[in-house]
């Protein structure tokens, strides 16, 4: 080995230091969604990984290739290949965790693939296209109206989805399925023999009133209840918004379980859209001088860091947020090399069972 060149730090030795196959490293580190493996050993495997410094053959590859021709912007105020265009503000991104591991993973990957990035935040007045003018692509993050991607497109020659689908099959997305989780939760809490289930969410307003339960988990909340004749339209307890996540708060959380709670006969569990939803759901609970889970359970969405440290620890569906913004940096790349089909693409997620709900004997 040449002077100052570092180990090459092979799949097998971190096979050994975790205590599993190589053939699981591998399928791990080269994200292969149909493994088969505990979260706590996903996360072992990376975090070995990068304790050891390995690089992925196309990583290590990649190191010695010039960056990717990507043309610079030509607008003064932006100096970046790519926009990342998010639909919240930076302090509303800041208490939500989700939306910050989302943004992390996208720039996560950037740095792999030696891409410079600007950032673009976007909570309540239209996308400046200004700032788009000469971007190469730009990773549109969370939910934004049509006409607003439609805008975007006129001036961005690539947009890739993030966390959202906005039904337009021109454009790349990347994003977990909420309708299928909100399923599985249901089914679930159905066999652990809750019978009256509430939801607390926000209203998809932005293109169409008439699409005021279109999202896709109180959507699938309906559909799940109409299906066994069940659906009694005041167990939904939906916030509203001109931009759809900024109503998918701890307050609004607290504020939609409290008009829950507050029913002649109050739900034995609630499904919250969000982790930070059911943290204003706990305090709401707590304030009615009811328990969780002996009066009513609670099960949300995301598994965000504080979800395990709440009391008791929150069940919830956990979606692959940084995940999501990795491959949408990938897909980002694809059409950069000259892709020219759209790509959707749908993640798995994961239910993490805890003190808040009893756990289903089948799951």
């Amino acid at each position: 080995m040449e002077e100052g060149q570092a180990a090459v730090v092979t799949i097998k030795e971190i096979a050994k230091a975790v205590g599993v196959s190589s053939g699981t490293v591998s399928r791990v580190l080269n994200y292969d969604q149909t493994l088969s493996v505990s979260e706590a050993k996903r996360q072992a495997i990376i975090e070995t990984a990068e304790a050891l410094n390995y690089a992925t053959p196309r990583a290590r590859k990649s190191a010695h290739l010039p960056p990717l021709n990507i043309p610079m912007a030509s607008h003064a105020d932006v100096s970046a290949h790519v926009a990342i265009v998010h639909f919240l503000a930076p302090q509303e991104e800041l208490v939500d965790p989700y939306y910050v591991g989302v943004r992390l993973g996208i720039e996560a990957r950037c740095r792999e693939y030696k891409i410079e990035i600007a950032r673009v935040f976007n909570p309540d007045v239209p996308v400046d296209l200004a700032m788009l003018t000469g971007i190469s692509a730009a990773i549109v993050v969370g939910h934004h109206p049509k006409a607003e991607i439609e805008a975007m497109a006129k001036v961005c020659p690539h947009l890739i989805m993030a966390d959202y689908n906005p039904r337009m099959p021109q454009f790349d997305c990347v994003r977990a399925d909420l309708g299928e989780a909100t399923t599985i939760i249901l089914d679930s809490l159905e066999q652990a023999g809750y019978r009256r289930i509430g939801f607390v969410g926000g209203y998809e307003l932005m293109d169409n009133d008439a699409l005021m339960h279109g999202e896709q988990r109180c959507k699938a909340f309906i559909e799940w209840h109409e299906a066994r004749g069940s659906y009694q339209p005041e167990l939904m307890a939906l916030g509203q918004s001109e931009r759809f996540g900024q109503n998918l708060r701890l307050e609004t959380g607290y504020q939609q379980a409290r008009s829950l709670l507050a029913l002649d006969t109050p739900p034995d569990a609630i499904v919250a859209a969000n982790d930070n939803m059911a943290i204003g759901t706990y305090r709401a609970i707590q304030e009615a001088g009811m328990s969780i889970p002996d009066d009513v359970a609670v099960v949300a969405f995301n598994d965000i860091p504080v979800a395990q440290f709440l009391n008791p620890p929150l069940s919830t569906m956990r979606i692959p947020g940084e995940l999501i913004g990795e491959v949408a940096v990938d897909l980002l790349v694809e059409r950069l090399n000259g892709r020219d089909y759209s790509k959707h693409v749908t993640l798995p997620t994961e239910m993490v069972w805890r003190g808040s709900a009893r756990k289903p004997a089948r799951t």
